[in-house]
């Protein structure tokens, strides 16, 4: 019978004489986006799955893209006011109404990001990515326009900051680079 120091010694070096199996080493966890876009992927494969008759994801199409997206309308939680609504147009509308609860543009617009990402990760061709054509952009926005409106609030795209090439964010102004005197002893 070995000694307990012997089976410990054994174990270390890889004996396999009376060592438990080893199990493979955990996976890296995935960041927030990373598990998103799994989730996301995962769900539109299901969708296509559940169409009758099936799709498989090779021949999938804007059209399907579209159907799913209007799909998930049902699960919004953004009142869009309608055309002959009171309260269309209004920022911050004063009362109730029985306008529709969908998806917002921007979770849509993410949402396709992801899915265009994913598409590709599993093995899709960047140039015959459904995600990435004319009409999934032309309906995100049609979708941003018209959430726009319904809330009186214009869409703006946000412009690039215009970086300064004269001075480095390192610069202190005062001769010193990269360096500040709040937490260093002088």
């Amino acid at each position: 019978m070995a000694s307990p120091s012997s089976k410990g010694k054994a174990i270390a070096e890889g004996s396999t004489s009376q060592s438990q199996p080893q199990s493979p080493p955990n996976p890296p966890a995935l960041s927030r986006y990373e598990s998103q876009k799994k989730r996301d992927w995962n769900t539109f494969c299901q969708y296509l799955r559940n169409q009758q008759p099936p799709v498989h994801i090779s021949q999938c199409g804007s059209n399907h893209i579209l159907d799913f997206l209007q799909y998930l309308d049902q699960f919004g939680k953004t009142k869009v006011h309608v055309h002959g609504c009171v309260f269309f147009g209004q920022v911050e509308p004063e009362g109730q109404c029985n306008c529709p609860l969908k998806q917002a543009w921007g979770s849509l617009d993410a949402l396709i990001g992801r899915l265009r990402a994913a598409y590709e990760e599993n093995g899709g061709l960047p140039e015959r990515n459904p995600f990435a054509g004319g009409g999934i952009r032309v309906f995100l926005r049609e979708v941003r326009d018209s959430q726009a409106k319904a809330r009186g609030v214009p869409y703006k795209k946000r412009k690039k900051k215009k970086r300064n090439p004269m001075k480095s964010s390192h610069d202190a102004g005062d001769g010193t680079t990269g360096t500040s005197s709040s937490n260093l002893p002088s």
